[in-house]
């Protein structure tokens, strides 16, 4: 007898998204299961039936060679679906740990992780310098280190781990209630399947004591804020000789009260005088490596325009390039004139040539004022 097709087993449409194919399969996974049908070969079948639907269309890969060549794309050979093994080979846990699996750490992937060292965040401060160079740092994290004692198993010399009497060595343990069939990481021996039989004095049995570590950590040139540097096995560790987990480092940039950075580029409000802008001028302006770097100011410059100085800028991560460093002109109004002062601006006003303008965007501006309300007026 031709088999159903995998959609319409599901009822679903072939455009069903991922989400949509897994809240069907647990609707007819609930109902046709055979610990809610007990004797029940018809539900049994159907429940193999939507198992080996569901199992091909969640992989992108089995789903793609389905659409294209149908049921013949597992036959003769091919790719077989697990829900072909028949109801015996899952038992309802796997069932339930595939619905439920999320809102119960992971199942047995958090079993092959279980005991495994806690990872450790240290939230690190630099400066604008210092992600400009790199340096080397060093920190102090407290922390879970291999207990000396036991050498990190756990035990007392002579003494050997021993199957766990709560999970008998399974590392996990299975509650019925009802239909329903759950399990759990053994709380006894935390999922290890196993325990001390004479605990070590040092560690109390854990592997491991509570202390501070002392690392070098290598920042390169070129950080940015936020950036994280991940210490592998530098973390707590594990349960019994288990892995220790990782230290990962967060990268903090300080605000510089000179620069402002946006990526490999740096930025810079530079203030001069009116009449360095006037008549024009070389100035000094600081970079973030120490050094001064000259920059010629032309004259008649303009508050606001923007001067460019090539490689001048950050460090870019894991290269030898260099950002650009931008100067901003700031031009400043002069102010606390004496009497005399003022009476030369007003002399320098008065003395401009016929035909010349000493501020043209000024003066252009107006113009355009003066021409917007006369043609209010008519």
């Amino acid at each position: 007898m031709a088999k159903q097709d995998y959609y319409q087993t599901l009822g679903v449409g072939r455009d069903a998204n991922q989400e949509a194919l897994k809240k069907a399969y647990r609707a007819l996974a609930m109902k046709f299961h055979p610990d809610r049908n007990p004797g029940d070969h018809t539900a049994e079948q159907k429940f193999k039936d939507v198992s080996e639907a569901y199992d091909v269309l969640k992989d992108d890969q089995k789903r793609a060679a389905y659409d294209r060549f149908g049921h013949a794309a597992f036959e003769n050979g091919g790719p077989r679906s697990n829900g072909g093994a028949g109801f015996n080979g899952a038992g309802f846990a796997d069932i339930f740990e595939e619905m439920f699996g999320d809102f119960m750490g992971g199942g047995r992937r958090g079993q092959q992780a279980s005991g495994r060292g806690s990872d450790l965040r240290y939230n690190m401060q630099i400066t604008l310098e210092e992600a400009f160079a790199g340096k080397t740092a060093t920190v102090r994290v407290p922390s879970s280190v291999k207990c000396e004692e036991c050498n990190g198993s756990g035990g007392e010399k002579g003494s050997h781990p021993v199957n766990c009497p709560t999970c008998h060595g399974h590392g996990r343990t299975r509650m019925t209630q009802g239909f329903f069939t759950m399990e759990r990481t053994c709380g006894n021996c935390g999922g290890t399947g196993k325990v001390i039989e004479k605990p070590c004095r040092g560690c109390s049995g854990g592997g491991r004591v509570r202390r501070e570590k002392t690392l070098n950590v290598n920042i390169p040139a070129g950080v940015e804020d936020g950036t994280r540097i991940r210490l592998a096995g530098e973390g707590e560790a594990g349960l019994r000789s288990a892995p220790p987990g990782d230290l990962y480092i967060f990268l903090s940039v300080q605000a510089h009260r000179l620069f402002e950075r946006d990526g490999p580029d740096l930025h810079c409000k530079v203030p001069v005088s009116m009449i360095t802008a006037t008549l024009g001028d070389t100035i000094e302006v600081p970079g973030v490596d120490g050094t001064r770097m000259r920059l010629a100011i032309p004259a008649g410059a303009q508050a606001g325009q923007q001067f460019r100085l090539r490689g001048k800028g950050m460090s870019v991560l894991r290269s030898t390039a260099r950002g650009d460093f931008f100067v901003h002109l700031a031009v400043e109004t002069p102010v606390n004139l004496s009497r005399k002062q003022q009476e030369l601006l007003r002399e320098f006003d008065k003395a401009g040539g016929k035909g010349k303008s000493h501020s043209p965007q000024a003066e252009g501006f107006f113009a355009k004022v003066k021409d917007l309300w006369q043609e209010l007026k008519e």
